[in-house]
């Protein structure tokens, strides 16, 4: 049985039947925010916001505190203190949170070796073997809490069920700091009056295409014939949601951790409407990405450009290579083409980014004519200078030009603290 506290989330009661509930989501509390708080003591309580000062930045994560406002991850931190003129702004620490993502990752591999990391601050866990050792599932549960508390300071929340999909839903239910334990024979109960927003994957455009068809609940997703679901969202999304609906997740925790992948992205302090510096841009972003596929080991299959306007309209582009490639020059050239094919003709660009996707591991493959084969040498030149002197210390001649002024400089995608 759970209850739904004075603070409007969900936790279970302590002599909850978590038989079969086996697998954990662990989401840490506003990660970030709460890390912060741990050096900031006087601040807690109050409305607190990780990110950039200047307007042109977005919200990292944001306290409980600041989220009654309305403030919320990826939000322009303009709009923000628009909701939540009081808040406190603090510059993001990254170094510091994956630091304390590792101690507490640690953790979690001390209590069983099935551990899937999503990001730096929520794994899966499937404690099946640890039952004999360390109790039931919720026992477990309320035990990774007070150990994660106990060694950083850090509270989290716990979703425990018999799928991955239902786990998770429990954990954002249960925030903050609670155990929601979904019993498998109650997954019915507890996911048909869900609203379609609550499956996987359902974001705008398709929560639109299932509302033209009546639908509203999970119940609703989970009735109607598959045919009526398979001409409104396609083939594969009706087949997914249609299992999901029905509490079905198949998937196995996955303890090897491949990136999907690499990109980098920029957003100006100004809008940049002029297309030979968005191209000056998007090599210095290549560079990067080149950089950290060759690092990583690995090589890309595809690229995909990113936009967005000034309007925040977003747009995305992406493309197979011809063949796998770990070499800046080819992504660049890839990206400068989706970019010359969408013909923004002078439209005020706010935000470009470069990402390399499809990624394999090992080296590119060898022809006996490789069209690469001379720019990789020379980028590989580069890292080992950057490697001695620094990542500035050797650059192309074309990014000595003046770049436009960013906000909150060049960054990759990552999770957001919740």
């Amino acid at each position: 049985m759970s209850r739904q506290d004075g603070r409007a989330r969900r936790v279970s009661d302590d002599d909850v039947d978590d038989t079969g509930a086996h697998i954990l989501h662990v989401d840490l509390d506003a990660f970030f925010a709460s890390v912060e708080l741990l050096d900031h003591p006087e601040l807690r309580g109050k409305p607190v916001i990780v990110g950039g000062r200047d307007g042109r930045s977005v919200v990292t994560t944001a306290t409980y505190e600041a989220r009654a406002y309305g403030v919320g991850s990826a939000m322009p931190m303009a709009r923000a203190l628009q909701l939540c003129p009081k808040a406190i702004v603090v510059p993001p620490r990254h170094e510091l949170y994956r630091s304390y993502s590792k101690r507490v990752m640690s953790l979690f591999d001390d209590i069983t070796p099935l551990v899937e990391r999503l990001s730096i601050d929520e794994a899966f866990l499937d404690v099946y073997g640890a039952r004999r050792l360390l109790g039931s599932p919720a026992s477990i549960a309320r035990l990774i809490r007070q150990r994660v508390y106990d060694d950083t300071g850090l509270t989290c929340s716990v979703g425990a069920a018999e799928t991955k999909f239902i786990a998770k839903l429990a954990s954002g239910m249960a925030k903050p700091d609670g155990v929601l334990v979904v019993p498998p024979a109650q997954t019915q109960d507890f996911l048909r009056p869900l609203p379609i927003r609550a499956l996987a994957g359902v974001g705008g455009k398709t929560e639109e295409a299932l509302q033209r068809l009546g639908l509203r609940t999970v119940a609703d997703v989970a009735e109607i014939p598959i045919g009526a679901l398979r001409s409104a969202v396609g083939d594969a999304t009706a087949m997914r949601l249609h299992e999901l609906a029905r509490g079905r997740d198949p998937r196995p925790i996955a303890t090897e951790h491949v990136e999907k992948s690499i990109g980098h992205e920029v957003t100006f302090h100004d809008d940049v409407v002029d297309g030979a510096t968005l191209e000056r841009e998007l090599l210095r972003l290549s560079d990067r990405v080149g950089a950290r596929l060759r690092a990583a080991g690995v090589t890309a299959g595809g690229v995909a450009l990113k936009l967005r306007y000034s309007d925040f309209t977003t747009l995305s582009r992406s493309r197979r290579l011809p063949e796998a490639t770990s070499v800046a020059r080819r992504l660049y050239e890839s990206s400068v083409e989706l970019f010359r094919e969408l013909e923004v003709r002078g439209r005020p660009v706010r935000l470009i980014g470069v990402r390399a996707e499809r990624l394999s591991e090992g080296a590119p493959s060898m022809s006996l004519w490789d069209p690469d084969d001379e720019w990789r040498d020379a980028e590989s030149t580069v890292d080992q200078l950057r490697g001695r002197f620094g990542v500035d210390a050797v650059t192309s001649a074309s990014l000595l030009a003046p770049r436009p002024s960013t906000a909150g400089g060049t960054r990759h995608p990552g999770r957001r603290g919740t």
